[in-house]
């Protein structure tokens, strides 16, 4: 049977857009405080604004080229544009309808969100008196006339178009009002009160101050996307200097969507669409402030700790004991660490006791996306310092992390750390440190390999698995493995990594084809799979072949996935979930049942053709007895779920996974929040 099949797979786009709907959808569950509920809302609006920039950008591209491509589904880029339309448009509704319900029942806990011309007396003194100082003299009014053009619009900008007429004329006049949303506050705060106005709200309702002896005869807010996906040539002598120059060209992308106030006029927006050259499919009216994403950082307000969810702190890494010494640890056995569970400071502590220690000579480390304030930079700089041997892979292609990584590269090399600026052809995914120490019985090497980013922010709300140890064969590979990357050092035969673009995918296809030819003879297969997407079509073959053969197959896949479960003698012993929490979910967790014996991985890759082909990715053993336990334990944990999770139904849609009749309430997130809890009370 050819399981490769175009009917056996879903489109990429509109799976993430389903995705994106499982996040906005816990902006309606009740048992989420209400702050957080706005928290989701806004994380679905960043979400669709980074799917407009890159896939609809690149959707876009594919149409205009002409090209008779196909996805993996079947469908032309016309037909895939048109299903995106649809589903976009759909789940844009849905965002202010979501967001209506949750503004309203802020008002009842005294927050709330008012127009100008609703404050009267001293509260409209308050108000005139704040534009006057504070607003009026930043911005700048834009005429559009023969000897002012249509002037260029920022991407994610927010603006007011105004038609405007002379007094005692009957010609209009238009002019653009940019909203300076980078440089003032969004919001803006009744003195004493939780009461807020949008300072696009207080821009409409002063427009007149802009245009001395002309009447405002309408205005109305929009906002542009523009394609923000770089084009970054593969046979060019610096790479730096490419990156630096297609940031330059993101900024003035094409324009992929406009964004309008549900009342904006008709005439404008045609107006803008023959501006921007858009066609009216780009066209999103929202009934309510564009650009909800801001409302992450509102999700903070002081005062209202009660609409969050509760305070959680992380665990000292346990296995670390009282001893409190890495290095003695590590010599005795491999150290696991799950955050935001346990916490992140273990992974800043090593580099920074490696930084310190007269005994360690250097330092080696891959960076994909790193916090600008990182003690993990601030380490590796004092290392340089101290003399110690540094090298950096810094990733300068990270999406919307280039401007940041280049300024830390630049950082490191000020300090005297040898700065890599990834591979051409390749981004350089992977998450590995190395330290080398000498020690009495001669130079030891101590590895960090991870499935999530060296980003203490991100790290204490995605879930992501870390792995120390002073094995010596991984202690070999990963020599050789930044020999790979720094120099011109053939690929070596790995002895514990497995490497993309090198041997990982062959290193999964043969965990699938054991499962399989156990299956075959009778002997039980099982595959259990945690990834954030799984796109790849080969690798996704082969789990249908496995399915067939009477593998079971348990996939724990967050976001993208174009596997089709539950197809009749094809998928049918393939069961995917997702789970949308608190944190979200970033660990890749790979398990062969083996015959009893149990391989686990942990990974930086995806299931996905740019993981698997297009990046230099890493996927490690989990050796220890007691390591496999705890992971196995986690995903059966993952695998119980009956309050966050959703199942996907052959079709390519979920529904939210109830609590059975009579069983309790499971959410894996909380639960693993509990043992925290659980395990310092007992401390």
């Amino acid at each position: 049977m050819d399981m490769l099949k175009r009917a056996y797979f879903l489109n990429r786009e509109c799976s993430w857009l389903s995705f994106n709907q499982r996040v906005l959808k816990e902006s309606t569950r009740e048992e989420n405080p209400l702050l957080e509920r706005l928290r989701f809302i806004a994380i679905a609006c960043s979400n669709l604004d980074e799917f407009f920039m890159i896939r609809v950008a690149g959707l876009k591209h594919l149409v205009a080229s002409g090209v008779a491509h196909k996805d993996i589904a079947g469908l032309s880029p016309g037909e895939q544009m048109l299903a995106v339309s649809r589903q976009a448009h759909r789940q844009y509704r849905a965002v202010y309808r979501c967001l209506a319900l949750v503004l309203k029942e802020l008002r009842a806990h005294g927050i709330r969100f008012v127009q100008p011309e609703e404050l009267a007396g001293e509260r409209a003194l308050w108000l005139a008196d704040l534009f006057e100082r504070e607003i009026y003299p930043v911005v700048t009014p834009m005429a559009l006339d023969p000897a002012h053009p249509f002037p260029f619009l920022a991407s994610r900008s927010l603006n007011l178009a105004v038609k405007l007429r002379h007094a005692g004329e009957d010609a209009e006049k238009l002019a653009i009002v940019p909203v300076p949303a980078p440089v003032l506050d969004r919001l803006w705060k009744l003195p004493g009160e939780t009461t807020f106005l949008f300072l696009e709200d207080i821009l409409r309702f002063f427009a007149a101050r802009f245009f001395t002896g002309w009447e405002i005869v309408q205005a109305g807010a929009f906002r542009l996307t523009r394609d923000a996906d770089l084009d970054i040539r593969d046979d060019v002598e610096d790479l730096l200097a490419e990156v630096e120059k297609s940031l330059e060209k993101r900024r003035k992308g094409a324009a992929v969507r406009l964004e309008v106030a549900a009342d904006f006029p008709a005439d404008l927006s045609d107006f803008l669409k023959e501006q921007l050259a858009i066609e009216d499919m780009d066209i999103y009216r929202a009934k309510g402030p564009l650009g909800a994403a801001f409302f992450t950082a509102f999700a903070n307000l002081a005062g209202f700790d009660r609409l969050r969810y509760p305070r959680f702190l992380p665990h000292p890494a346990e296995e670390i004991g009282a001893r409190g010494d890495l290095w003695a640890a590590l010599a005795e056995g491999d150290i696991l660490v799950h955050h935001p569970f346990d916490s992140f400071a273990i992974v800043e502590k090593f580099i920074a006791r490696a930084a310190v220690d007269e005994r360690v000579l250097a330092i080696k480390q891959t960076l994909y996306r790193v916090a600008g304030d990182s003690p993990i930079i601030a380490a590796l700089e004092a290392a340089a310092k101290n003399g110690k041997q540094v090298t950096v892979l810094m990733e300068v292609k990270a999406r919307f992390d280039e401007e940041n990584n280049i300024l830390m590269a630049r950082r490191l090399e000020e300090a005297g750390c040898h700065v890599i600026y990834g591979i051409l052809g390749l981004k350089t995914h992977s998450k590995i440190t190395m330290v080398i120490r000498r020690e009495d019985a001669g130079l030891r090497r101590y590895c960090h390999i991870a499935t999530g980013n060296y980003n203490g922010s991100t790290a204490k709300i995605y879930t992501d698995i870390g792995l120390f140890t002073a094995d010596t064969l991984t202690g070999v590979d990963a020599s050789a493995f930044f020999n790979f990357l720094s120099g011109f050092s053939d690929p070596p035969v790995w002895n514990r990594l497995a490497v993309a673009p090198l041997t990982l995918r062959e290193r999964i296809t043969e965990g699938i084809e054991q499962e399989i030819a156990h299956a075959k003879s009778g002997r039980r297969g099982r595959i259990v799979a945690k990834m954030n997407s799984l796109l790849d079509r080969f690798i996704i073959a082969k789990l249908y072949e496995a399915s067939a053969a009477g593998v079971e197959i348990d996939l724990i896949v967050r976001g993208i996935c174009v596997l089709r479960p539950g197809l009749k003698d094809v998928s049918e012993n393939i069961r995917v979930r997702s789970i949308v929490g608190r944190f979200l979910e970033h660990s890749r967790i790979f398990t062969f049942y083996n015959d009893g014996k149990e391989d686990v991985f942990i990974s930086s890759a995806d299931w996905m053709p740019r993981n698997l082909n297009n990046r230099i990715e890493l996927m490690a053993p989990v050796r220890k007895k007691a390591h496999k336990k705890r992971l196995l334990a986690l995903l059966a944990t993952y695998l119980a779920d009956n309050t966050r999770a959703y199942l996907m139904r052959s079709d390519g849609s979920y529904r939210r996974v109830h609590t059975p009749k009579g069983e309790r309430p499971r959410a894996a997130q909380e639960e693993l929040m509990q043992a925290v809890v659980s395990t310092i009370s007992r401390d």
